[in-house]
């Protein structure tokens, strides 16, 4: 059976704009068009877009999904090529969790230096801190 974008998008709960940009990228073909140009996509679209739906639910960019898809296509691929895939991710994921641990913590000590919140603009400790913070570190490259 083969499905009008409209009609895929519907299935996949995606717009056909998403579609669109899934087919630019290299992501999703059309089985076909009709005499009319309409593209038709098989049941194997509706699939492959789920997949490409979760694995961006996992954090995989695009590009990472193109990997993935591309890896099981190749008779030379195993389950291995996409567990390091998959590992290497999740370090990249733990690393900006890290990062913004960090972030968070550094504005939790911001607000926790701003106590008084009717001082003027010039007088408010979040900013000069930020400013002393900033001093420190031009004097550090000259």
């Amino acid at each position: 059976m083969l499905l009008t974008i409209g009609k895929l998008a519907k299935l996949a709960q995606l717009s056909t704009d998403a579609l669109r940009f899934y087919e630019a990228e290299g992501l999703l073909l059309p089985a076909g068009k009709t005499e009319a140009g309409y593209r038709l996509y098989s049941e194997d679209a509706l699939r492959r877009l789920n997949f490409i739906k979760h694995a961006q639910q996992c954090g995989l960019a695009l590009s990472e999904i193109r990997q993935l898809l591309e890896l099981k296509n190749l008779d030379s691929s195993c389950c291995h090529d996409v567990r390091s895939l998959a590992i290497q991710k999740k370090l990249q994921l733990e690393a900006k969790i890290k990062a913004m641990k960090a972030m968070s913590q550094a504005l939790s000590e911001l607000i926790d230096i701003c106590t008084v919140e009717e001082k003027p603009l010039d007088e408010c400790p979040i900013l000069a801190a930020l400013e002393s913070s900033l001093s420190g570190q031009h004097r550090k490259l000259k």
